[in-house]
């Protein structure tokens, strides 16, 4: 072999772009390009190798001695039947940034901050501390309405303006339930002497007073024109507040007081709650004037107060258990079940469902006297708002469904806590204006 021979440059086999056959047909050898090899020098090694016997006698010293020049000469320490360059990378027929638009993330929305601090403190001289009553409502014209012992003010969020819409004798009080009705124009209020008294809250008039119970009516709701009430005597009655016979319905099962009432958003189902541990759900459809119930639901251990329709799923009720209780159960209004139960650790008042997000609001009495905001279903505590020195006892949600107001200690408190409105005045923090009875206006 002829040592000065230049050896060729080898250009990489491209794997054609076919699909390959099955195992099986896949018979023929690999057959490299004749060009881009030393045809020679591999069949001179080849053949060397295998003229060899499986004894091979050994080399002369002059043998080795060419063999070694030989080597170095044509460089055989190299492997047969491969690339003296690596093979360029496949092209791609289409780019892959082309096959899939680039992924962006998802902005996240930023977690709003909770004031755990009231925006604001009104005076509510002489609230009264009991359980069974409701004495707190805030009406779709933005005005709240508070029962202080015989007398109803009026607080319109507006213009932060307070005034007297009634003081009643004390033969007839005090006051014992309020409740707007839908149209923010009329209120009901409950009295201790077993009556209620529908009030024009524009005109200041007294419209029409309802003999219904036999003692004081602590709970009232709104279902349009439907005024329901519930009594200490344990009967919940549905007046017709258009006709002179107004008592269309009668709803028998609680043997103690009825200190809760809650209509569903559809108006079909109505809840309620009383002081013999019991929630009962009512079906609005049944025309019977003494109706029986559709459920009843016997898990809290204390009296029931709290008592509040999911707006985001129709068929789910929140119920809190009073001391000794502690607990929010959560039911299926179709079914009866309970669906789950939270233990506080504190007496359940009051519970206001957010409009806006997927959160329940309650407020506490013995022994925390605070506000806890959870997330649902996981009931995770997102906030506990202090400043109440007793027990928050009352709560409503304002009509822009972010402002709620709590009252107890004889103070009436504000809290962003379902977000700040989009329109909202400024107002200084933690100020406090007291209910004046004298002047009717805040100082």
């Amino acid at each position: 072999m002829d040592s000065s021979r230049k050896v060729n440059s080898l250009y990489p086999i491209q794997e054609p772009l076919f699909p390959r056959k099955r195992s099986r047909e896949n018979l023929d050898r690999f057959i490299p390009d004749r060009e881009s090899m030393d045809i020679g020098y591999a069949n001179a090694v080849l053949t060397e190798r295998r003229t060899g016997k499986e004894n091979p006698v050994e080399s002369s010293a002059s043998s080795v001695a060419y063999q070694k020049l030989l080597a170095e000469t044509l460089n055989m320490n190299r492997r047969i039947l491969t690339f003296k360059s690596k093979p360029p990378a496949p092209i791609e027929p289409i780019p892959r940034a082309l096959l899939s638009p680039p992924s962006h993330k998802a902005k996240s929305r930023p977690r709003r901050h909770i004031s755990q601090t009231a925006e604001k403190i009104l005076d509510a001289p002489d609230l009264s501390d009991d359980f069974y009553l409701n004495l707190l409502d805030w009406g779709s014209n933005n005005i709240l309405a508070i029962a202080l012992e015989s007398t109803v003010y009026l607080w319109d969020a507006s213009n932060s303006s307070t005034s007297e819409l009634v003081t009643v004798s004390d033969d007839d009080g005090p006051v014992t339930s309020i409740s707007w009705a839908a149209d923010g124009r009329h209120i009901a209020i409950g009295l201790n002497n077993s009556c209620v008294e529908l009030w024009d809250s524009i005109s200041v008039k007294l419209l029409r007073k309802l003999k219904v119970h036999h003692e004081r009516v602590g709970s009232l709701a709104w279902n349009k024109e439907i005024l329901t009430t519930g009594s200490r005597d344990g009967n919940i009655i549905n007046n017709d507040v258009r006709v002179r016979s107004h008592i269309v319905q009668t709803f028998l099962g609680h043997q103690e007081e009825v200190c809760g009432l809650k209509w569903s958003a559809s108006g079909q189902q109505l809840a309620s709650g009383g002081n013999d541990n019991l929630v009962f759900i009512w079906d609005r459809s049944v025309a019977s004037p003494n109706a029986h119930w559709l459920h009843r639901l016997q898990d809290h251990t204390s009296a029931v107060k709290a008592l509040s329709w999911c707006p985001f799923q129709a068929n789910l009720l929140a119920s809190g258990g009073g001391e000794g209780d502690d607990t929010i159960k959560f039911w299926n209004a179709h079914t009866g079940s309970c669906v789950n139960s939270v233990n506080t650790g504190s007496q359940v008042c009051a519970l206001l469902w957010n409009s806006h997000e997927r959160e329940l609001l309650s407020s506490h009495g013995f022994t925390e006297n605070q506000l806890i905001l959870w997330k649902y279903p996981s009931m995770v505590r997102l906030a506990e708002l202090s400043g109440h020195t007793s027990r928050v006892l009352y709560m409503t949600q304002g009509p822009d469904g972010f402002t709620v107001a709590s009252a107890g200690d004889e103070t009436l408190r504000f809290w962003n806590v379902f977000g700040i409105p989009e329109v909202a005045k400024s107002a200084p923090k933690q100020s406090r204006m007291p209910f004046s009875p004298k002047y009717y206006c805040i100082r």
